[in-house]
């Protein structure tokens, strides 16, 4: 079972503007939208790593909004193999897709301590039915993400390990950037070796050696989990990268 809330609910605050903000990079919302996304009754509370958000086989009640750290999506198979399948970052809802599927289908977890809001799925549905353009920031979000996953795969299926990982860098960044999170080429990775390894399909020992590669080469600098590109072009080349499915230009 999922953890009971450790939080306590909250009428309108910043949080609200915080997700309204987020909102509004995927689409135009008027006051009238701004008014019903204020009304929406959130519980805030910190998760540790590791943390169940949604767990696979359980109907969800309720839809997380990132404010701080980092969640991800993983299956597992039936001998306990983790494959890691997304990764989401402050200012993004986790599993919008729920609100219309009645069973989870996978597991989310915790990647970094994280601070998270809370929305009764029932309370979203309500606003995405009576509030189109509500709706249609969602959808789009959705989209994106769904564009991301299919990115992932072809990333996993047809690409060596040098360009799985520096493709995932270059994706990395540019998320970051995006969201505010960083403002440079360079950032903190959220994810151990074994994480990484989980998400490209690799070993924990054939990621570092990549990781170590990819700075040979003078596409990056590396201390512990802080990543620096310094060949931006170099990178994006050598990993096949082109940032058209992230559809930064529809942000």
């Amino acid at each position: 079972m999922l953890p009971p809330f450790s939080g306590k609910p909250m009428q309108a605050t910043p949080i609200h503007d915080t997700i309204i903000a987020s909102l509004a990079r995927r689409g135009t919302l008027d006051q009238d939208d701004h008014a019903a996304i204020r009304r929406l009754t959130l519980t805030q509370r910190q998760i540790e790593p590791s943390t169940y958000l949604v767990r696979e086989g359980e109907k969800p009640t309720r839809c997380a909004f990132v404010l701080s750290g980092f969640t991800y999506r993983q299956k597992l198979t039936s001998n306990g193999a983790r494959q890691i399948v997304s990764l989401q970052i402050p200012g993004e809802f986790i599993d919008l897709q729920n609100l219309s599927l009645d069973e989870s289908d996978h597991n989310v977890q915790a990647l970094t301590r994280a601070q998270i809001a809370d929305v009764d799925i029932a309370a979203l549905r309500t606003i995405v039915t009576e509030r189109p353009a509500i709706a249609a920031a969602m959808w789009l979000e959705s989209l994106i993400d769904a564009s991301i996953f299919r990115e992932w795969i072809v990333n996993i299926g047809r690409r060596d390990a040098h360009t799985r990982v520096g493709h995932l860098l270059c994706e990395f960044s540019l998320r970051l950037e995006a969201a505010g999170v960083a403002t440079t080429r360079a950032y903190n990775l959220p994810m151990t070796q074994e994480q990484l390894g989980d998400t490209v399909g690799l070993t924990p020992v054939h990621v570092n050696r990549v990781l170590k590669a990819l700075a040979q080469r003078g596409l990056i600098e590396r201390d512990r989990r802080q990543i620096r590109i310094v060949d931006w072009t170099g990178l994006r080349d050598a990993s096949d990268f082109n940032p058209r499915y992230l559809h930064l230009k529809q942000v």
